[in-house]
């Protein structure tokens, strides 16, 4: 039995335990909370009225959702385990609490927005489909050969282990064709030899078939004509094309992203297949929408034809929602810093827009896909701290507690310092703080395990809680500069959003690190990323390769070709159920100098095009490559690749009136502790986050505490309640601040 297989059979044998929980939650009838307030059950006047949105995105340790009621401007949220062997688990686990928790029946809910990992776990635990490969004649060896790129420094090679392709050169067949770069067909295809060699594909075992031929992305006559074939032959088997997948130039690239769309595919398909159904089967009929690594939205069917979008789905979840929050907080430059209990996650908002790169990286497969600037680093909540025997250096990462059996103080069995032990001994994480509403924290485990890193140091308890942190943070520092300073961005022209379950701790620390200021925490930072599933947009786009001296061409063919492009891309959007009336249309220009290998992508408006047109995209370029690379050249400019991006409205939703208050926040306070700071102890206050309104200060030291997640205000720091509930933190001082 293959591991896909072994997949396919865990998804099937939780239905009926899934089917068991939600049909529980319609006769549900128990206390609530609407934004962090304890209600009665079914209040009336709280219940939503129909046309729900709800966010969900899972995570290595938590599953985050959020519900909208748009209507009314209401908002309930829920946190529950994740549930790494079926992460379904987990969301449907979710669904009940958070429908238990609002007094409704999941029938009220009419969209479900979904950031998946399921693409993202396939790749890294190498658990996905064996795929067969189709090429032309002469070049079965694609993938072998690949880039001349080793990753590391300059002696990287003798220590890296290059993986095998995804798929394997004993499944790889030549087709006997052969197209030109025009699209002409030079050599007709062989379609007996090329029956005899997918039957013995098929008798292999073969579970996902992709098909690249050379120039397949001009023309799909034969990758069409061998699709054909291959569902006659092979008629259970999912067949991916490059013309689909990927209608772009350089062979290796089209290829690896086809096949790894094929990889992923059975389990993804399988996965949103299983998850549509039992959502329908309770919620009637509900839309599935799953996010793509772009940060946006495509239908169910649509990621399980093209799961390669979805590799970076789970870290655009964060980026999409701190772009709701900038948009309603008046910010247009943030870098977003998303902390959970595994990774962080990193990113750069400019003007309002998401830092995007045409390629996607998980482990070490790269892919041609639309992926938001996003940079991981192994910094969690969980990271475990050691102290190695022959360095006697401490270190913290990127291994993790992970949800199972997580830090020492969610006494599940943990008994190593996680970064979470050591926020908990600096008294940054209060024990009677509740995570995710029901889960109690044990400061006396976190001592245990702390006290054993200590021992190794040589250190006070405190001192080698402080020095996890200290290293934690920078190590989070260091992908932050890989999104700002080492982009060409000061890192002082921006915004820090920390959000995640663990990111409201840590964002004060990292603003004094990097000096960005304000230090946002948003409300609800603990299911941010599911807000962002839940008001992002529809998303679709169509791209072809055109390569010209921009001297050999003119704004009125480029133009039209855009706008052939807008056109499919729209026509396929609206098949989606959104009208061209509700469509907003962005063009993207790949550019490069002539003689580059390397090329830029310019985003421009139809409007802005129809103004500058060529010319105006090459001095984008110029000052883009300036500010990349210090210097721009006197060349001539040569254009790559068209391309069309299409989205939908956006998703309106009026969030909770913050009221507004003076700047006395001693209302909120629940009780005075203690945190450890510089080297020393200092008294702090304890606050009640949903008692805080409009204009209200919090100075530091202070914590916090919410459903979803802790804020931390360090000594010498003001946090500053805005209008939409964000908490801006500024240096005690600071011109904000006074």
């Amino acid at each position: 039995m293959s591991k896909t297989e072994d997949l396919i059979r865990t998804y099937e044998a939780r239905l009926a335990e899934i089917e068991a929980r939600l049909a529980r939650v319609e006769t549900a009838a128990v206390p609530g909370q609407y934004a962090g307030t304890t209600v009665a059950p079914r209040v009336r006047s709280l219940r939503p009225t129909g046309g729900l949105r709800l966010g969900v995105d899972v995570g290595g340790t938590f599953t985050d959702l959020i519900l909208l009621d748009a209507a009314n401007g209401k908002v309930w949220s829920a946190k529950v385990p994740s549930t790494p062997q079926d992460s379904s688990i987990g969301v449907l686990n979710g669904i009940e609490k958070i429908c238990r928790e609002a007094g409704i029946k999941p029938s009220e809910i009419s969209e479900v927005m979904h950031g998946t990992t399921v693409a993202t776990n396939t790749v890294l635990t190498g658990s996905g489909a064996r795929v067969g490969l189709v090429t032309t004649k002469g070049y079965r060896d694609t993938l072998q050969i690949a880039r001349s790129y080793v990753p590391g420094g300059l002696g990287g090679w003798v220590i890296w282990n290059k993986s095998l392709p995804l798929a394997r050169l004993e499944d790889t067949i030549e087709a006997d064709e052969r197209i030109d770069s025009k699209g002409k067909v030079l050599v007709g295809l062989d379609e007996a030899a090329l029956r005899k060699d997918l039957k013995k594909l098929r008798d292999r075992g073969i579970e996902a078939l992709t098909i690249s031929l050379f120039n397949g992305y001009v023309s799909d006559i034969h990758e069409a004509r061998v699709a054909k074939i291959a569902a006659e032959v092979m008629p259970d088997i999912p067949v991916s094309t490059s013309h689909a997948v990927m209608p772009e130039m350089y062979e290796y690239e089209r290829t690896e992203t086809t096949v790894v769309n094929s990889y992923v595919r059975p389990v993804v398909a399988k996965y949103v297949a299983n998850l549509q159904r039992e959502l329908k089967a309770k919620m009637g009929d509900v839309n599935l929408q799953i996010l793509r690594s772009d940060g946006g939205l495509s239908s169910a069917q649509a990621a399980m034809d093209q799961p390669v979008n979805l590799l970076m789905s789970g870290p655009a979840g964060g980026v999409s929602g701190a772009l709701w929050i900038a948009k309603n907080a008046g910010f247009k430059n943030l870098l977003t810093f998303d902390m959970g209990g595994t990774s962080t996650d990193v990113a750069l908002i400019e003007n309002g827009t998401a830092r995007t790169r045409r390629e996607t990286r998980v482990a070490d497969v790269t892919v041609r896909a639309p992926s938001i600037d996003v940079r991981t680093v192994g910094a969690g909540g969980g990271s475990i701290a050691y102290v190695p025997d022959l360095t006697k250096a401490l270190r913290v990462g990127p291994k993790s507690a992970g949800a199972v059996p997580g830090p020492a103080a969610y006494d599940r069995g943990g008994d190593v310092a996680t970064v979470t032990d050591a926020n908990v001994v600096l008294g940054y994480l209060p024990s009677d703080a509740k995570l995710g509403g029901d889960m109690t924290i044990r400061r006396d485990l976190a001592v245990r395990a702390v006290q054993k890193i200590a021992d190794a140091l040589g250190k006070s308890l405190e001192d080698a809680a402080e020095g996890i942190v200290a290293i934690v943070n920078e190590n989070m520092c260091g992908a932050l500069r890989l999104v700002s300073v080492e982009q060409g961005y000061d890192p002082r022209d921006f915004a820090l959003i920390g959000f995640g379950g663990a990111g409201p701790l840590h964002g004060n620390a990292l603003s004094k690190l990097i000096n960005s200021w304000p230090s946002i925490v948003p409300p609800g930072p603990g299911v941010l990323c599911a807000y962002g599933d839940a008001t992002t947009r529809l998303r679709n786009e169509a791209s072809k390769t055109f390569v010209t001296t921009t001297a050999n061409t003119s704004d009125r063919e480029v133009g039209g070709m855009l706008r052939d492009l807008a056109d499919r891309a729209s026509g396929d959007l609206e098949d989606e159920g959104v009208p061209r009336s509700e469509q907003e249309t962005m063009y993207q220009i790949d550019i490069r100098y002539q003689g580059q290998g390397m090329k830029l992508t310019i985003d421009v408006t139809p409007d802005e095009f129809n103004r500058g047109g060529i010319a105006g995209i090459a001095h984008s370029f110029d000052r883009e490559h300036e500010q990349l690379f210090t210097f721009a050249l006197d060349a001539a400019h040569e254009l790559v690749g068209l391309r069309a991006v299409v989205q939908g409205q956006e998703k309106p939703f009026i969030g909770r009136d913050y009221g507004q208050g003076g700047q006395d926040s001693s209302a909120a306070v629940m009780h005075a502790t203690r945190v450890y700071a510089d080297g020393k102890w200092h008294d702090a206050n304890i606050y009640d986050r949903s008692k805080l309104k409009s204009g209200n200060r919090i100075h530091g030291p202070a914590i916090v505490t919410e459903m979803d997640a802790t804020a931390l205000i360090l000594p010498g720091h003001v946090g500053i309640v805005d209008k939409v509930g964000n908490i801006l933190i500024w240096p005690e001082g600071h011109e904000k601040a006074r």
